[in-house]
C-alpha cells in the first residue's frame, strides 16, 4: 500500500480491493477513514489497523488469505466486518472478535470454521453464542428473544 495514501486526510471511504495488496501499510494519514474495503488481495493477517482504529467502522477484506485475527481487537467502533472466502478454521481465531463491542454485522461464509459447522447445521448458534451483540450474521437478520410475554399483563 503506497505512502501516498497519507495525503487523505479527509478520506472517509478507500476501496482498494482486487489488487496484490500482502500487507496493510501506510494508513497514518487517513484520519477520517470509516470504511475500508480490501477484498480480493493476498492478506494474511490483519497487522496494521492500529492508525485507523479511532475511526474505522467497517471493514472489508473478503477473498484474501487471513487464517489468524491478531490485530482486530484494535478496531472498538468496528461496525461492520465482511471478511467471507478467508482461511479461518478455528473457534479460537473466531472468539478474537468478541473484543469488538461495536459490532453488529458479521459475513464469515466460506471460511473453513463457517463451512465445517455449516454442515453440521449449528454455525449459526455457536457463532452467535459467542458474539450476542450481533445483528445480522452472513446476510440473516438476527431476531432476538427479548423474554417480554404479553400474557404477564393479565
Amino acid at each position: 500500500m503506497d505512502a501516498a495514501l497519507n495525503q487523505l486526510v479527509s478520506c472517509e471511504k478507500l476501496s482498494l480491493s482486487t489488487n496484490t495488496i500482502e500487507r496493510i501499510t501506510n494508513l497514518n494519514g487517513l484520519k477520517s477513514l470509516k470504511i475500508l474495503s480490501l477484498g480480493r488481495n493476498n492478506i494474511k493477517n490483519l497487522s496494521g489497523l492500529d492508525a485507523v482504529s479511532d475511526t474505522l467502522e467497517q471493514l472489508w477484506i473478503s477473498y484474501n488469505l487471513i487464517e489468524k485475527l491478531k490485530g482486530i481487537q484494535v478496531l472498538k467502533k468496528l461496525m461492520v466486518l465482511y471478511m467471507t472466502n478467508n482461511l479461518v478454521k478455528d473457534w479460537a481465531e473466531f472468539q478474537k472478535l468478541s473484543d469488538l463491542p461495536s459490532l453488529v454485522e458479521l459475513n464469515f461464509v466460506g471460511n473453513p470454521l463457517e463451512e465445517k459447522h455449516s454442515s453440521d447445521g449449528d454455525w449459526k448458534d455457536h457463532a452467535l453464542k459467542r458474539l450476542p451483540n450481533l445483528n445480522k450474521l452472513d446476510g440473516d437478520n438476527i431476531v432476538k428473544d427479548t423474554g417480554d410475554d404479553d400474557d404477564d399483563d393479565a
